[in-house]
């Protein structure tokens, strides 16, 4: 795990083409994604490429990891469940994803550009022709000593996408191996709904608890549900609430 010092990150959401600065608390977050090895020794699986990222992994399935990487280790456990709705309580020790403002702050390492470095140099994107995620560690690290933070594979966050566009889509951000540049920035938001499952999409762990409830390190329940909020109909094209 990387330590990261407290600090600011400005969001942007190209929607509602706003920007927000959300100030950040110190946290910790892997100096790598999480490997098909580690995956395999916390549930108790087989993995054929120990040194690749773990993929093909719904959001779902990342936040039930987080908690048995916790029960793995002795730490309370960050969330609970109800069906599929998920509850982060965000004052446990225990391991989870990264809100995206942390990941955002974390991959940045004090950049204000779109790369932390040149893009060749520090990222598996569709311009090494690879086919496949590859083993971590295998480029240079941003300041912050973080390996792959940008390509290779997109990693979950705890957030919802833009809920009053997507339902329950959360999102994932980086960029992969089969990207091109354009979408290998860190500023980049993608997503997917809890259950989906991607070959380039994988997570990296986070970990620090906070004195608050339902809200920490740039998130909060309050507001998500002012993000889903609709006046009127919805425009064509975008997904009905599912509650």
């Amino acid at each position: 795990m990387s330590r990261i010092p407290a600090g600011s990150v400005t969001l942007h959401d190209a929607r509602r083409k706003t920007h927000r600065t959300v100030a950040l608390e110190s946290f910790e977050i892997g100096s790598f994604a999480v490997t098909e090895e580690q995956m395999a020794e916390v549930l108790g699986i087989t993995s054929r490429h120990q040194r690749r990222p773990a993929i093909d992994l719904s959001w779902l399935r990342a936040v039930r990891f987080c908690n048995a990487a916790s029960e793995w280790e002795g730490l309370d456990p960050a969330y609970t469940f109800d069906g599929e709705v998920v509850t982060w309580h965000v004052d446990s020790d225990g391991y989870r994803l990264p809100t995206e403002a942390e990941w955002e702050y974390a991959c940045r390492a004090g950049s204000t550009t779109p790369h932390y470095g040149l893009l060749a140099d520090i990222a598996w994107t569709a311009a090494d022709g690879v086919r496949s995620p590859q083993n971590v560690g295998g480029k240079l690290p941003n300041l912050n000593g973080m390996f792959d933070t940008l390509g290779n594979v997109w990693e979950w966050c705890w957030d919802l996408l833009d809920p009053a566009r997507y339902d329950e889509y959360r999102v994932f951000r980086g960029g992969g191996y089969a990207d091109d540049a354009w979408s290998v920035r860190a500023s980049v938001r993608r997503g997917g709904a809890p259950r989906m499952h991607h070959e380039d999409v994988g997570l990296r762990l986070a970990r620090g608890g906070f004195d608050a409830v339902d809200a920490a390190q740039g998130w909060s329940a309050a507001a998500d549900l002012d993000r889903a909020f609709v006046d009127g109909s919805l425009p064509s094209g975008w997904t009905p609430r599912g509650r």
